[in-house]
């Protein structure tokens, strides 16, 4: 299974796992995940709640560790911290200090990243105009509303122009005109050459990626293009081939 793409240059996987599996005590969460994303590739995962989906992108950035199996990231093996400045994590939560500004706390994170003087301050101000909070930069983050904390979350996430961003449902609580924009900016990184992953429940952002991981109660029910999955399951939208695949909402 693989994306029609000329970014695609068929070598080593920005990310592999291999038979991963993830247990919380008794409860298997992840099951068998066995994929690779491609350099280059904006590679969504969809699934409803509890499917399984942040602890896929946990594992994948090395905030957990699997019990069984292998996850690679850029030809390295995870948990790995030398990787931090190659990839961007933006988190289901904020991580945020609330009582920073909110270039205070860009500052903090872009220290995390190595960036120093002219190029960090040149990078801030880049960051928050793709999110439309530049205005909004010297105001305390505990005046933030939940949708601009989401943007801000994704602004640090963007910062150190990272190898492989991985995005946590980015766009939650952002208004539509907005989303728009931040899916613009996602369209031309992935042009750039970075690798994008993000987990969502909206369908026509799952639409929008080269590749899509389906999963259901932590095992992958489709690994493929959007297009090729409505195919297989004879589907007009990929709505109803997640449901025609068994993943519609949990009894």
């Amino acid at each position: 299974m693989t994306v029609e793409s000329s970014s695609l240059s068929g070598g080593e996987p920005a990310v592999e796992l291999s038979h991963v599996i993830r247990r919380f005590g008794k409860k298997t969460v992840l099951d068998g995940i066995t994929m690779t994303v491609e350099p280059g590739e904006l590679f969504g995962l969809l699934g409803p709640s509890g499917s399984g989906k942040t602890t896929l992108v946990k594992l994948i950035t090395g905030i957990d560790k699997a019990d069984e199996g292998s996850v690679r990231m850029l030809g390295q093996p995870m948990p790995r911290l030398s990787m931090l400045q190659r990839f961007g994590y933006m988190a289901q939560s904020d991580a945020l200090y609330n009582e920073l500004t909110a270039r205070e706390n860009l500052v903090f994170f872009a220290s995390l990243y190595g960036l120093r003087g002219t190029h960090r301050n040149n990078r801030i101000r880049e960051a928050m105009t793709i999110v439309n909070l530049l205005d909004d930069l010297n105001k305390p983050v505990a005046a933030y509303s939940g949708g601009m904390k989401r943007r801000l979350s994704l602004a640090i996430s963007l910062l150190h122009e990272p190898d492989l961003l991985v995005l946590d449902e980015p766009t939650v609580g952002i208004d539509p005109v907005l989303r728009q924009s931040i899916w613009q900016e996602l369209t031309a990184m992935r042009g750039r050459g970075t690798t994008i992953i993000l987990t969502t429940h909206v369908m026509d952002e799952a639409e929008k990626c080269d590749r899509l991981a389906l999963i259901r109660d932590g095992k992958l029910t489709a690994v493929d293009t959007p297009e090729a999955i409505k195919s297989r399951t004879g589907s007009q939208t990929i709505e109803q081939a997640f449901i025609a695949l068994g993943g519609g909402a949990k009894s």
